[in-house]
């Protein structure tokens, strides 16, 4: 697919019933790979994502210079593995890799007594882990509302050292499902952590223990198949192995498409989607799951539905800056996406997509939610999206995906 430069996808508005095998999630296959560094214990259905296969091969690796590409996960988990670990690497990615703020996680692991120097300029990568020789402090406060993977990050380490570590996060909390993602998986290989009522995260020094661990379907794949139904006149989708009680956050995806028209129902199987009314009007907070504000913004903006959103600020630091890139887009099709102030934005949805005659090419700023937020648009309209092989990022088997779901595909 790296040789195409583009996919036409024809007009299709409605779904038979289709039953798709959806991707092992990124977001748990990285943090058990981390954990199972320690613990030694056997993993099943690892994802695919280039992420996760990029995590797996750089911790493999006796290089001393590691490069993440553009995944972030992977640059903050690795840091903190081999500052914590006494490690002495380099670790760099692409360029809008070292773009991407990293201080705040460095600070901490200097904090912790980690020797970290940044190679060009302070406070992003690349940056070189020097080594650790004695345990400082085992207490740090972090603000709650940066990026969760760097709490993750400093999370999963923390068992090895001697005093173990107490996290005070500060102030209002962003992402909070994949903190409690991390715990749980932590328990699992044996941890003793706790988060505490007034947002404290104990972790007892503790050795991970072998343990075998399948991890769980993606429901970030999987919110894009609930944009499909939302969007489609006719729709029936079964999205196998996902769990109602699933640790990953974006299980948000059920109650936030309840009301923009998608019926959701548990098997054994899986989940099976089907349309239902939708209502006029939504708002929601994305701060607890903003990798499925892009998703849901294609949604309102296509089914004309008025929408107001919060807890979108982290989307600007992104693989792209995703408001920017929404923006632009979105206004292809008609809509808007009004930042009112740096908490709070205003969708203003298309009036007649319907009508939309032109040829519709979508860029993806080199990012894959970019690609499957607005892929389903083919339910309405004849739709091109730039750099299809973005998707190989987190959701490798989309394109055959939607093949299965009986969309005509051409790559060009």
């Amino acid at each position: 697919m790296i040789s195409f430069t583009s996919v036409k996808i024809f007009k299709k508005p409605e779904i038979e019933k289709v039953t798709l095998c959806l991707p092992s999630s990124k977001s748990e296959s990285n943090r058990v790979l981390i954990i199972n560094s320690f613990a030694g214990g056997k993993l099943n259905n690892i994802s695919e994502a280039r992420d996760t296969k990029t995590m797996l091969k750089l911790l493999r690796s006796v290089e001393k210079e590691l490069n993440v590409r553009d995944a972030g996960t992977t640059m903050r988990f690795l840091a903190a593995y081999y500052a914590i670990t006494d490690q002495n690497k380099i670790l760099t990615g692409t360029p809008r890799m070292c773009q991407r703020p990293i201080g705040i996680l460095v600070n901490a692991l200097r904090e912790l007594g980690a020797d970290i120097e940044y190679l060009d300029k302070d406070g992003y990568p690349p940056i070189e882990t020097n080594g650790f020789q004695n345990q400082i402090t085992d207490q740090i406060s972090i603000k709650g509302d940066i990026s969760s993977q760097y709490i993750s990050a400093i999370m999963m380490v923390a068992p090895i050292l001697q005093n173990g570590l107490t996290i005070n996060l500060e102030g209002k909390i962003a992402s909070k499902p994949y903190i409690l993602m991390t715990l749980e998986l932590m328990k699992k290989f044996g941890a003793n952590v706790e988060f505490t009522t007034d947002n404290k995260i104990l972790i007892k020094p503790s050795k991970y223990k072998a343990t075998e661990f399948s991890v769980e379907s993606d429901w970030s794949g999987a919110s894009y198949w609930f944009s499909f139904v939302a969007l489609a006149n006719r729709a029936n989708i079964l999205l196998k192995g996902l769990k109602s009680d699933s640790l990953q956050g974006d299980n948000k995806i059920i109650e936030i498409m309840e009301p923009l028209g998608v019926k959701s129902e548990f098997t054994r199987e899986g989940i099976v989607l089907t349309k239902k009314i939708h209502k006029n009007h939504f708002s929601y907070d994305f701060s607890n799951c903003p990798d499925l504000a892009q998703t849901v913004a294609v949604v309102c903006a296509a089914k004309g539905i008025d929408a107001e959103f919060t807890g979108l600020e982290s989307l600007k630091i992104k693989e792209t800056d995703r408001i920017a890139a929404l923006q632009n887009e979105l206004h292809k099709i008609g809509a808007k996406l009004n930042e009112i102030n740096s908490e709070k934005w205003i969708l203003v949805p298309s009036t007649d997509i319907n009508s939309i005659n032109d040829d519709i090419s979508i860029n993806t700023y080199d990012d894959h939610r970019m690609a499957m937020a607005f892929a389903p648009l083919a339910t309405l309209l004849d739709i091109e999206i730039q750099d299809p092989s973005v998707v190989n990022k987190s959701y490798p088997s989309f394109w055959r995906d939607m093949e299965k779901a009986q969309f005509q595909i051409n790559f060009r």
